[in-house]
């Protein structure tokens, strides 16, 4: 699988049924343009992102700007759409059973419930809705951790926001032996429990599904959109013309990270 470089990572130049069809284990994470803003000063983002197996386009914006630094990519593919177009591939895969991480409490056992109704089997075998700042509790991680392995779930889906989710997973991968595939996902199971709005297509297809997620959360959103964010393109001019410079921080990941 060919990969396109973009600021100091690189993204899998794939479409959604070449990864579906190829994925049998491993770390999946989806970078969008807040990720490439967090990951040039977040030394504990970088050290989580050493360990994707894969990394998918996550924002028609990425997927211009991959065009616009001369290496296009073949197709977006959020975590929105990743989510629902794996389960529905692996309907009569018996041994993919999910466990839902994330949303707030009841959120991810609507979403249980829905997605087992699509599929026609019990496919999401269990959930659950992690405390606020749950991350630095580590009685609850240890929890947490007993209830994925308890659950006979063979796949972990963390939707509790970047980075967060994509630390959790790479901090307590290794004591989750059962789990071969490792989603991070964001707000999809908001979406698929029906709990929030997702962007319309065509909305989503000009690049503009940040303004519909700004307009629908302003006050969590605003900050991140408006300022943090807009950063990316001035690092992105700068890798154009060849005076970007990846952070410091990444060196020691290098190897891992930043493959040809």
């Amino acid at each position: 699988m060919n990969r396109v470089k973009i600021l100091n990572i690189t993204i899998d130049d794939c479409t959604a049924t070449e990864l579906l069809g190829q994925v049998d284990r491993g770390v999946i994470f989806t970078p969008n343009v807040d990720h490439l803003v967090k990951l040039q000063t977040d030394r504990e983002f970088i050290q989580a992102y050493s360990i994707a197996d894969y990394r998918v386009c996550d924002s028609k914006i990425l997927f211009y700007i991959s065009k616009f630094l001369g290496s296009p990519l073949k197709e977006k593919i959020s975590g929105s759409d990743l989510f629902p177009a794996f389960y529905e591939h692996h309907k009569n895969s018996e041994h993919i059973r999910i466990f839902l991480l994330g949303a707030q409490e009841g959120v991810a056992a609507r979403a249980q419930e829905i997605i087992n109704a699509k599929v026609g089997r019990k496919m999401v075998v269990g959930t659950y809705s992690p405390s606020l700042g749950f991350e630095n509790d580590e009685a609850e991680c240890r929890k947490i951790v007993a209830l994925i392995n308890q659950s006979g779930a063979t796949v972990l889906a963390v939707g509790v926001g970047a980075p967060k989710q994509e630390k959790w997973i790479c901090k307590y991968k290794d004591r989750l032996p059962n789990i071969n595939i490792f989603l991070a996902i964001g707000a999809t199971i908001d979406f698929e429990a029906g709990h929030k709005p997702r962007a319309p297509k065509w909305i989503s297809e000009l690049g503009l599904e940040w303004f519909f997620r700004l307009l629908s959360e302003p006050r969590r959103l605003w900050k991140r959109y408006l300022v943090d964010d807009t950063h990316f393109f001035w690092l992105v001019l700068k890798q154009k013309y060849n005076f970007y410079q990846p952070p410091t921080v990444m060196y020691e990941f290098e190897e891992v990270i930043n493959i040809d």
